[in-house]
């Protein structure tokens, strides 16, 4: 059987700096289907690095907060792994 990749839908036109690789490398653990990268606001904290934070369960997966400097970007992850799978995942990732 072949593994598939999952999808990373590219429909805005700024991100949060440094995220999209990291989504690149999230899209290649087994489980993920499809990353959105949605609406981008500002933060009254500073976070001097890239974090990436699981923030509520939605249908069918979860909203990631990505955070950079003053900048919050939500993103939204559709796939059937638990909260436990996906928060391993993201340390994996953020790791390499």
């Amino acid at each position: 059987m072949v593994k598939s990749e999952g999808r990373l839908v590219l429909n805005h036109s700024t991100h949060v700096s440094g995220l999209i690789p990291v989504l690149e490398k999230l899209t290649k653990i087994d489980g993920i289907r499809t990353i959105t990268p949605g609406v981008i606001s500002r933060a009254k904290s500073h976070a001097p690095h890239l974090r990436l934070k699981i923030s509520v369960p939605i249908r069918g997966g979860f909203k990631i907060l990505a955070r950079q400097g003053k900048t919050v970007q939500e993103v939204f992850v559709i796939t059937p792994l638990s909260q436990k799978a996906v928060e391993a995942s993201l340390a994996q990732v953020l790791g390499s």
